[in-house]
């Protein structure tokens, strides 16, 4: 299976599901660590662009692997499905992180053009110019296929911050920028838990041995990492909030239906009910204050497209997708133009989207228009579990399983035993 990302349809990621499903118990397991290279990666699923934007649902794809194995021999594989929701979770409840984030990255972006010394070695790092060959190989395959491999990025992220000295939060922006599956949440709390800051004090530090097995032998850092990794401190207490209450179904009064790039398969929440227009808004260059990556720009302007496409079809109505960065005008102009009163979306977690929402909200209620976001029962189901450390929701697995309704087909189950 090629590192280069599919077209950003949902056909083409039920097809990458279909592929995968077969693999993803115990083959995966064994081999889930390693990163053969650019075009090598067919030991891991590759859904995670199609995932994160909804494309193909959290569900979907956990239906599909233990309809083919145990949930035994498929632990590794469902795990990381639910790590996904779990850092959506988290953040949801600590969205303070977030804005601390956004604020400090701010700041650094400014101070890029005046400390002399902190530039030069941020743009030997983004150039690939820092002469550790894995590392300036991985921003090559980065900014080249908007993809990394996890192993490759938990390494990348140590060596950024412990071994080259460079603030966590321009880091996680280059990522951010770049991944086609770049996620406010996946990605900054990823790139904390390195630091020592999601679970306090413990860090990750990248090995050359780790390194060099784990790639094949394709690189040996030996001699030019970090040998230690000092937990950062965080300078600010991040209580937990309640979680935000949200609709788990649209009303039944008439309304449009507005797709976002975080959720591209609206019309699956709509419980039949029938929307008069769809229109489809875009965000990628809200993801940072420096240029976003062709790779992820490309891929989130794909899915929006697509989702539109298939909702209007779905519905028989009309639909587009808007350029449009105005969205209070955009919307109210939509909502006149339709006869609306009312705007359903998919729920909008923590970041720009669920930002320039919240905007948008405000300034609609004083037209007379209401913008109602509609929560998906996946993340209904996990995220109240997902105030502390991942084991919480790891134990709550077999639970949520059977509370969602996905449970594995046990003849193929007897047959994998067998």
């Amino acid at each position: 299976m090629s590192s280069a990302i599919a077209e950003p349809g949902r056909a083409a990621g039920l097809d990458r599901l279909s592929a995968f499903a077969v693999n993803a118990g115990s083959r995966y397991a064994k081999s889930r660590n390693f990163d053969f290279g650019p075009g090598r990666h067919g030991n891991v699923s590759m859904l995670s662009p199609y995932v994160r934007h909804r494309l193909v649902l959290e569900q979907e794809v956990l239906e599909a692997a233990l309809e083919r194995h145990s949930y035994a021999a498929a632990e590794k594989f469902v795990q990381e499905v639910f790590w996904r929701s779990y850092f959506k979770g988290w953040l949801e409840q600590r969205p303070s992180v977030w804005t601390d984030y956004r604020a400090e990255l701010s700041r650094l972006v400014h101070t890029l053009e005046s400390d002399r010394a902190l530039s030069d070695r941020y743009a030997d790092a983004v150039n690939g110019a820092t002469g550790i060959e894995c590392f300036d190989a991985w921003v090559a395959e980065l900014v080249s296929t908007g993809y990394l491999h996890n192993h490759a990025r938990m390494w990348f992220a140590s060596i950024w911050v412990y071994t080259l000295g460079l603030p966590w939060q321009l880091g996680a922006d280059f990522f951010y920028r770049h991944l086609v599956d770049g996620d406010p949440a996946s990605n900054t709390l990823s790139w904390r838990w390195v630091c020592g800051l999601h679970t306090q004090g413990k860090t990750y530090l990248a090995r050359a041995s780790n390194i060099a097995r784990f790639t094949d032998g394709r690189f040996d850092p030996e001699g030019q990492l970090a040998t230690d990794a000092p937990a950062l401190e965080d300078t600010r207490a991040h209580p937990v909030e309640p979680l935000p209450v949200a609709l788990t179904s649209p009303p039944g009064e008439r309304f449009g239906l507005l797709v976002t790039e975080e959720d591209c398969f609206a019309e699956s929440l709509l419980g039949g009910r029938q929307p008069v227009s769809v229109l489809g808004v875009l965000s990628t260059e809200l993801r940072s204050p420096l240029p976003v990556g062709e790779r992820a720009s490309q891929f989130a302007e794909g899915a929006v497209n697509d989702a539109v496409d298939r909702a209007a079809s779905a519905f028989s109505v009309e639909g587009h997708v808007a350029p449009h960065s105005d969205w209070i005008n955009l919307f109210t102009d939509w909502a006149r133009d339709q006869g609306l009163q009312t705007i359903v979306t998919a729920y909008a977690p923590v970041g720009p989207v669920a930002e320039r929402l919240a905007a948008a909200s405000e300034a609609l209620d004083e037209c007379g228009i209401r913008l109602l976001q509609v929560r998906r029962s996946f993340d209904d189901a996990v995220w109240p579990h997902a105030q502390r450390g991942f084991f919480k929701v790891k134990k709550q697995i077999p639970v949520l399983l059977e509370q969602l309704s996905i449970a594995q087909s046990n003849a193929r189950a007897e047959a994998e035993a067998g």
